[in-house]
Parts: structure tokens; sequence; C-alpha cells
């Protein structure tokens, strides 16, 4: 074992038992168990449980998205399933004690604090690997060495961790990526259930079983809360942390992204020029860009303005939109793509909260629905966008089939019960269908539902709460049925 010139081992052994309280009270700590479940966490467990695989699970995710608490869980919920506590192992790598061990140093002083003869059938959580250099490297080995242990990593630099598990990992890693708060979590955590109610919905010629509110006003209000300071627990259940979102956030999240994690993995030199780009990224989250009028306006030459994108991107912290035209055709350069914010609370952290009858409401909420979208793999979103003569239009939201080369649907996503009042007002949405040949399509509205037919063509209006509330839902039990 390398030897540690700074801390004895009796130091190390001592904040290990320090860090693993159920040796001896066979609990987790009061903060952790106390705290509400997220929905993923049906879905993470499983992963943990599971020890004939010979792979570790890294749990990845931004900041402040409840990673550590899920181990916390997880650990809690292997006690309650009946595992030797001292079976279970938890180490926080962000921890300066220990800065000169390699992660088998780590595993030997665990058993040595419980003076174990053998580790089979462990469970050991390794918190905020990314900590460690050539983390990946040490984990593989461990993986290949101790067949019978279970590992479990979890790390914030969401970049960092995908690239080095990608190349590193092959065979050995099991990715589980921990979404911001959806919308029915934030529900969930907020212990507002009472609010939904399983109904139906028409779509075209069909019903669909959806979630419906009791209370169209209640459920907005929380929806603007959402969009304010819905994407990270904490935030959710601390008025204390939402009156200075500000230096809680910011501070914790966007500047140890900008200015730390993304500078180290990618030799960003001007990090304040990246810092200054993301913030008006974030002031204009839903816009199109092109390159042309970002260059001119932030003043970064083009070649840089795309990397920063792909980093901002691979961080969890951006997702950009590619357009395509009325055909749902794929223009062959891209020359123009809207950007969202993977988490809307973000702008609210840099500027101010907004009400829900602020001009930014549209953009946001926007944000919001491309965000529980964000949640489901291998979906191809896109806009539509096009000037054709005298006809010109956009749709917000259109999925693409890959295979086929066509739409699968289109959606107008508005904070406004205008449309409902005058569906024929939505020009862009209807040449859109009609091109396609969709017989019906989907708008969000403040608080109107229902059918409105115009000519062949039928468009269901939803609140947008309630349809950003049933993408999570349905989400979630996607994944539940594979």
């Amino acid at each position: 074992m390398k030897k540690s010139y700074l801390i004895p081992t009796e130091k190390i052994i001592e904040r290990l038992r320090y860090e693993n309280p159920w040796w001896v009270s066979r609990q987790i700590q009061d903060l952790y168990s106390s705290m509400s479940k997220r929905l993923y966490f049906s879905l993470f467990y499983p992963f943990v449980k599971e020890m004939s695989a010979r792979r570790a699970v890294v749990l990845m995710g931004p900041r402040r998205v409840g990673k550590t608490v899920m181990l916390f869980h997880s650990i809690h919920q292997l006690l309650e399933d009946g595992i030797n506590p001292q079976k279970i192992f938890y180490i926080g790598i962000d921890n300066p004690i220990y800065v000169h061990l390699g992660l088998e140093d780590i595993l030997t002083l665990c058993r040595k604090s419980l003076n174990l003869t053998q580790l089979k059938g462990c469970y050991v959580f390794f918190d905020e690997i990314q900590y460690l250099k050539d983390w990946e490297r040490h984990l593989k080995v461990l993986v290949d060495s101790y067949p019978d242990i279970r590992f479990v990593v979890s790390g914030s630099a969401a970049a960092a961790l995908k690239w080095h598990s990608s190349e590193s990992g092959a065979g050995r890693f099991t990715d589980f990526m921990l979404p911001p708060l959806t919308f029915q979590e934030y529900i969930h955590l907020k212990k507002m259930n009472h609010l939904m109610y399983q109904g139906n919905i028409d779509y075209g010629d069909k019903s669909i079983p959806y979630n419906l509110t009791h209370d169209v006003k209640a459920l907005n209000k929380e929806f603007v809360q959402y969009l304010n300071f819905g994407g990270y627990p904490e935030v959710v259940l601390s008025e204390k942390i939402q009156s200075d979102m500000g230096r809680y956030v910011k501070n914790d999240i966007v500047d140890k992204v900008l200015l730390r994690d993304l500078p180290s993995l990618y030799g960003i030199k001007d990090v304040q020029e990246l810092n200054r780009f993301f913030t008006y990224i974030a002031y204009n989250t839903g816009n199109e860009f092109s390159y042309e009028a970002m260059s001119k306006e932030s003043g970064i030459q083009k070649d840089t303005l795309k990397k920063y994108l792909e980093y901002l991107e691979s961080a969890f912290l951006i997702k950009t939109l590619n357009k395509v035209d009325v055909n749902a055709q794929r223009l062959k350069r891209i020359t123009s793509f809207k950007v969202y914010l993977t988490n809307s609370s973000l702008r609210t952290a840099l500027f101010s909260p907004v009400s829900e009858t602020d001009i930014e409401m549209g953009n946001m909420v926007e944000t919001a629905v491309l965000s529980q979208w964000m949640h489901r793999e291998n979906l191809d979103l896109t806009y539509a966008r096009w000037k054709d003569g005298r006809n010109e239009g956009e749709v917000d939201l259109v999925l693409v089939d890959n295979k086929k080369f066509k739409p699968v649907w289109g959606v107008e996503i508005k904070w406004s019960n205008r449309y409902f009042e005058k569906p024929q007002e939505l020009k862009s949405l209807i040449l859109f269908c009609k091109t396609n040949s969709f017989q019906n399509a989907l708008v969000t509205s403040l608080d109107k539902i229902g059918v409105k037919k115009i000519e062949s063509l039928l468009l269901t209006f939803l609140p947008a709460a309630v349809y950003t509330y049933n993408i999570g839902d349905i989400t979630l039990k996607m994944k539940n049925e594979r």
C-alpha cells in the first residue's frame, strides 16, 4: 500500500467509521433516511442489488440532482433487505483525506477497520469518483480482481464520466443517468399527488389514459414553482435555498462546472469567456441561434462556439435541437438551431424567478417540456421552421422517425388560452399537419382542455402543466417495463 505522508492510517480508518455509521448502528444517517426517494430509485436499485453481473454501476448526472442521496437510499434498502451492515462500504472520494490513496488501498482499509478476513458479497459505494485521477482504470482493475463484490460509483462531472466510462470501461461499467427532477417527481416530493387523478383524453379518434388534475389553478401554481426552482431536490424542499438561488445554484453548480470541471477536462484557457457564453445562452433558452449571429453578438469565433456548445451539452447543461423544414426534411447544412437549458431553474439562478405573466414564460415552458423529453433515450427531437415564398412558419417540437425519415408527431407549446378560442390562428401547425398527412396534433394551453376540429384536422388542447407531468410519468412507466 502507498504510504500517506500526510495522514496516519488510524485517522483514515476513523473517517471510514464515521462515514459508515451502519457498521455499528445498522442505520443510515437521519438526514438521508428522512428524505423522500426519487421516483427514479425504483429503476436504479435493481442495478445495485444485482450481484451476478461482473460490472460496476456508474451513477452519472449533473451536480445536485440527488446522486449521493440515491446512494444512501440504496444502502438503506440493502439494510432493509437483510444485507450484513458490515458488508456495505461508503467512501466519499471528494474528501481530501483519501487524496494519496487508490481505490484498492481504501478497500483494504475498510477490511482492516472491520477485521474482515475476506470481502465476498460486499457492496462498495464510491461517491464523487471523478476526484480520483484515472478513476476508470482503478475501477476496472477492482471489477476484474474482485468478481464477488458489487461496485457502485457516482460522479457529478457528467462530461468526464461519460467520456471516460465509454472509453475505458467497455464491458466493465453499466451507466445510469440521473437527470434533473421531472415535474412528476416534483409533485411527488412535494407530496401533492392528490392534485392528479387517472382519466382519459381524446387524441384523434382514440381515447388515451392520462393523468388529469382536479385543480388546474393549484397545479399551475406548482408548475411555475417547478420552472423556477424544480430541477434540484434540495431546492424544492427548502425555501431558504429558494430565496438565495444565485448563491446556491450558481456557485455550487454552474461555477464548478464552468470554471473547474470543463476547463480541466478540455483544457479551456479562457474560462470567463465560457462563463459569459453560457450566461448568454441561459438568458435566451428556447431561442433560435445561428453561428453567425452568435459569433457577432458574443465576439467568439465560430469554431470556438461549436466546441463550447459541445462541451456544455456533454456536461448536461444544455440541449441543442436541429431544424427540419415543413416536410420534416433535414437541411443539408446546419445554419441555425435552438438551444435549451436542461433545467429551467438554472435560468432563475443566474437571473431572477419568472412569474406566470412574464414574457419569458413561453420559453421557460418550452424548456421544461423539452427537459422531460430528454429523459428518453434515442429520440430524434427537432423543431420545424421554413420560409418558402409566401409560406413561412414554425412548429415547436417535432419527432422524426430516423428509419423512415418521416415525422411522427408535432406539438405546439403555448402558455395561453388564445389558440383554444381561435385554433384557426395556428396556421404553421395546420400547414405542417396537412403537408405531412397528420390527422391530429397536440397544443398546450394555460388551463383549457378539449378537442377542436379544423377541416379534417383534430387538435387536442391540454394545459402545459398537465402535458409536462404526463411526459415524465409515461417515460418512467416505459423504463420500468423494460
